[in-house]
């Protein structure tokens, strides 16, 4: 019976593809070559939402599954005049061949009068004054989202020929080859709402390497918007300080309801072009300064160049995107190779916010002279469609303040209604149980852009591979071998994770894979145990901070030997995650650095002490039990944190006098673990009991705003917003002290790849009956040529503990970070991401008086092999006067900490 239903379903899927009707042919220029991805728009002859469309491939070939009757069918490519035809659709697919010309553009008179600005200008002006209202017009709609990408390696680089077994058995089970573009396609059903709200199903997926569903990023950005893909948009209001504009002339098309509409060109030229910024052209429509078309391109943080096309198409008189084609080519490492994406968009329906159905005449006041002017009360409080009406013209000025005015009043409806209204992105994902499923037949049907010959070789290469998987995979099965086999090896090496249950974890670290060593331990290994349950999806909403990987509850044991002393230490700890806070407990005997920020991570410390002979890491022991909570509120603004711990601690020293370093450097010796400081004549400190009460308050100004991802909130930062941070820390038991601290931190974006951050601080003990040293406030200090932590408030130069204070402090950071500087004036050397810095760094102590450094760095020492490192030259000073130079090499990353 099994073979007569499969032959069934067979015979009806070919009928189905056989059934299929639409619109094939091709698209050429008047010298007969192909256009690659020309935009095909298709729509009904009656009224309807429904707007299809396609774009050519490589080859210049299109495609359209339509269903039988008369539609509108309009051929568009950048730079060509639009051809629009009217076609009939019965039974079967109809062939229309279509040659485009290119567009006769007209001046503007005004560009021939000597002194006068370019035109391009005031048409940007407008444009840009009514971006947002472009931006807001669409209310809500639903969508079919096709996607295609692919990748091609052209070259490898000359040592690849030395793996030519391994590159053959890539070929073999990954479908690799230099030359074959790796592809991947996606059809989703997409719904919009505002203010940002996008969800997605996927219902069918297909790559050519693996058999399995990978949602991929999909194209939701707006150039309405001030920034799109870390970039400037043309249309920013800040647009005018990154950019040029040039008019290049004007042409007429057919546009809504058979109504022609003039389009100008203009030319887009950034200021300073590099990363951040865009270039190209970009089409904007008269009266309305809506957008058109556009093709810009604009440089990655990795140096490639990546051009992309858009076409907009009116759906109910708003012009919305329905293609879009981006192409990158690069090399990285030596691998020269070439993307290539195209997304086509179908609208089912589409909602026009009530606000704005009406267009409204804006008028440039630099160049006209408007009727009336709005002052700031006319608006405050008014409605956007009555005061429209009112007015005949608006001015760009008045037009941006009355779109400001409704999105307040806006903000305020949705607080009133009880939305959440600090999420400012709500976007989710879900996969259709047969999406990776659909038949070829099902592929044809609804494939937006046909595959081009090397795309179809590329599948029918990776269907012959999936054949010969699955003959494999039966064989084994056959055999009985074994998946997933217990490995002691691999367990001992790496660790493990036992699943125990739907979100309950039980994870090993091992032991050999955390090694350690300095000069108070030696070497020493580090492993443990965690029990914990993941958060649901329902701790996620209401936990901003909560994430479904984050533990809801936990259970920890840690083990430490240390092969120096022969000891072996460790402590145990256990949480619990609340919707607004945590409480955590822990006990047990450790070693920790008198600098609870750890101002040397353990592993740069082992490389300093075996390699180098500098053992800047400083340790005492802690027979400790602590418990330590936070909370947020105030809308997740302020965070409250404190701990109360009781702890033994002990002084220690090198496990033994005589430490040989991996190399003997003559004038190094390995120093003691008592640190050195100018205010105390030892830092010796007797076995002694603390009781410390630590409490820390954090206020940001700004407003917390978050992201949520498929029902997970994450949190952004607003970063532009002062934190305002309250330290206050009392010692009790054998010690009896009181410290008070005050800091606050903020970073300013001030262009494109640029900021000015800081960071201040200030503070004091209070009263300081007795306290020892770890006891005392330390500094993020550095004495190594390898800099690493934060840029803004690390030290480059001042030692770990030396000017460690039991008495007042004031210190003080700058950071600036430029795209364009003094090298970087040079395009070359912007253009591979080279960025410089300039930082001040300040602390006054009463043992340190104004102690300064001044310092200047280069981002990017080596370009897209080595990015996140950079060169620093400091200049020592105290006092004013000048002490000394140094250099550093650095990086933002914390390594091992």
């Amino acid at each position: 019976m099994k073979p007569f239903l499969l032959l069934g379903l067979f015979i009806l899927t070919s009928l189905a593809a056989l059934a299929q009707s639409g619109l094939r042919g091709t698209v050429k220029n008047a010298k007969g070559d192909a256009l690659p991805y020309a935009a095909i728009i298709v729509k009904g002859s009656a009224a309807t939402d429904r707007s299809q469309g396609t774009i050519t491939n490589d080859e210049g070939r299109y495609e359209l599954a339509l269903t039988p009757g008369q539609y509108a069918v309009t051929f568009q490519y950048l730079g060509f005049q639009a051809v629009q035809k009217t076609v009939e659709i019965t039974n079967g697919f109809q062939t229309i061949d279509v040659v485009l010309e290119e567009q006769a553009f007209r001046l503007a008179e005004v560009q021939a009068k000597a002194g006068n600005e370019d035109p391009a200008y005031t048409i940007m002006r407008r444009a840009i004054a009514k971006s947002r209202f472009h931006q807001l017009q669409v209310q809500q709609f639903t969508a079919r989202n096709y996607g295609k990408a692919s990748f091609v390696v052209l070259k490898l680089p000359a040592i690849a020929n030395m793996f030519k077994k391994q590159l053959a058995e890539a070929e073999r089970e990954a479908n690799f080859k230099v030359g074959r573009p790796i592809l991947y396609e996606t059809v989703s059903e997409v719904t919009f709402r505002q203010p940002a709200s996008y969800n997605r199903r996927i219902i069918a997926s297909r790559n050519s390497q693996i058999d399995q569903v990978v949602p991929a990023s999909f194209y939701l950005g707006s150039f309405y918007a001030p920034k799109i893909a870390g970039c400037v948009s043309p249309l920013s209001p800040s647009a005018f300080a990154y950019y040029k504009f040039e008019y290049e002339g004007t042409f007429r098309e057919p546009g809504p309801n058979g109504q022609e509409i003039e389009i100008s060109k203009i030319r887009v030229i950034p200021r300073s072009w590099g990363e951040g910024v865009f270039r190209g052209v970009i089409y904007i429509i008269e009266n309305t300064w809506a957008m058109h078309s556009f093709q810009l391109e604009y440089r990655s943080s990795q140096g490639f160049t990546t051009n992309t096309r858009a076409t907009l198409s009116p759906i109910k008189n708003v012009w919305v995107p329905v293609n879009f084609r981006f192409e990158s080519k690069g090399s990285f490492f030596g691998v020269d190779f070439t993307a290539q994406g195209a997304i086509s968009q179908t609208y089912n329906q589409l909602t026009v916010n009530p606000a704005f159905v009406d267009d409204v005449p804006v008028i440039d006041e630099k160049k006209e002279k408007p009727a009336s002017v709005l002052s700031q009360r006319d608006i405050k409080g008014q409605s956007f469609e009555q005061t429209v009406k009112k007015q005949k013209e608006l001015t760009t000025k008045n037009f941006k303040q009355l779109i400001k005015e409704y999105e307040k009043q806006q903000f305020k409806e949705r607080k009133r209604k009880g939305d959440d209204v600090q999420v400012v992105r709500n976007d989710s994902t879900a996969i259709d149980s047969l999406a990776g499923k659909r038949s070829t037949a099902f592929w044809d049907s609804i494939r937006a852009v046909p595959l081009t010959t090397a795309e179809i070789t590329s599948y029918a290469k990776n269907d012959s591979l999936r054949i010969t998987r699955e003959v494999k995979m039966k064989a084994d099965s056959i055999k009985g071998k074994k998946k997933d086999k217990f490995s002691p090896v691999g367990f001992v090496l790496s660790g493990s994770t036992f699943r125990l249950g739907p979100r309950t974890r039980l994870v090993w670290t091992s032991p050999v894979s955390n090694i350690e060593y300095n000069t108070v331990e030696g070497y020493a290994i580090e492993g443990g145990l965690r029990l914990n349950q993941l958060a649901s999806k329902a701790d996620s909403l209401k936990t901003p901070t909560v994430f479904r990987s984050t533990p809801r509850w936990y259970v920890r044991a840690v083990g430490r030997y240390q092969f120096g002393p022969r000891a072996l230490v460790g402590y145990g700890q256990t949480g619990v995650r609340f919707a607004k806070g945590s409480l955590d407990a822990s006990g047990g005997r450790y070693f920790y650095q008198f600098n609870p920020a750890n101002p040397i991570s353990p592993v740069l410390n082992g490389l300093t002490t075996l390699v180098f002979e500098q053992n800047f890491m400083k340790l005492y022991a802690k027979d400790f039990v602590k418990l330590r909570g936070d909370v947020r509120t105030l809308n997740d603004r302020l965070s409250l944190a404190g701990s109360f711990e009781y702890a033994q601690r002990s002084e220690l020293a090198n496990f033994k006098e005589s430490i040989r370093p991996w190399i003997d450097w003559k004038n190094r010796t390995f120093t003691p673990n008592r640190p050195d400081n100018v205010e105390v004549a030892t830092t010796s400190f007797p076995t002694h009991n603390a009781l410390t009460l630590d409490l820390w308050g954090h206020l940001n100004l700004g407003t917390i705003r978050y992201r949520v991802r498929n029902g997970v909130r994450y949190r952004l930062v607003d970063d532009e917003a002062p934190v305002l941070s309250l330290n206050y820390r009392r010692g009790l038991g054998d010690v009896d002290y009181d410290f008070l601290q005050v800091s606050a931190r903020q970073s300013l974006e001030t262009g494109i790849r640029s900021r000015l951050s800081y960071a201040v601080s200030a503070g004091a003990f209070v009263q300081d009956r007795k306290l020892f040293f770890p006891d005392f406030k330390h500094f993020m200090g550095n004495e190594f040529w390898f800099q690493q932590g934060d840029p803004v408030t690390v030290f480059r130069m001042l030692p770990y503990y030396r000017y460690s204070t039991a008495n007042r402090f004031a210190e003080a950071h700058v950071f600036g970070e430029f795209r364009k500087f003094i090298l970087t004036q040079v395009t070359v050397l912007r253009l591979l991401d080279l960025r410089e810095n300039l930082f001040v760094n300040y602390l006054t102590t009463p043992s340190l008086k104004n102690y300064t450094e001044v310092g200047y760095g280069l981002n990017g020492l080596v370009p897209k092999i080595l990015p996140f490192f950079r060169v620093e030259v400091i200049g020592q000073f105290q006092d004013g006067a000048y002490k000394g130079l140094g250099y550093r090499l650095g990086t933002t990353l914390n390594f091992g900490r």
